[in-house]
């Protein structure tokens, strides 16, 4: 262990990994979804209605699991939050 460790950085790294396939999963949509807002936001351009057409079932899709990815990525928080304390 590093001396410029701190202990959060302890504990973030004691939560990294004590993540499982669903937590990664749900984070990588998260971070999908969160890129697609951003470039509607700064471009006007929805990356997943370019890729897979405008509210095509696939569209539909990825948009669901995005949002189901948020929610449990809230379970999520709330889980590790308890394990911090």
């Amino acid at each position: 262990m590093a001396i410029s460790e701190t202990r959060s950085d302890l504990n973030l790294r004691s939560a990294a990994q004590g993540l499982n396939a669903i937590d990664w999963i749900a984070l990588a949509l998260v971070i999908i979804g969160g890129i697609n807002w951003g470039l509607v936001g700064l471009a006007n351009f929805d990356l997943v209605a370019f890729l897979f057409g405008t509210l095509s079932p696939v569209s539909r899709i990825v948009y669901i699991l995005v949002g189901l990815g948020a929610l449990y990525t809230l379970y999520l928080a709330i889980r590790l939050g308890k394990k911090a304390t």
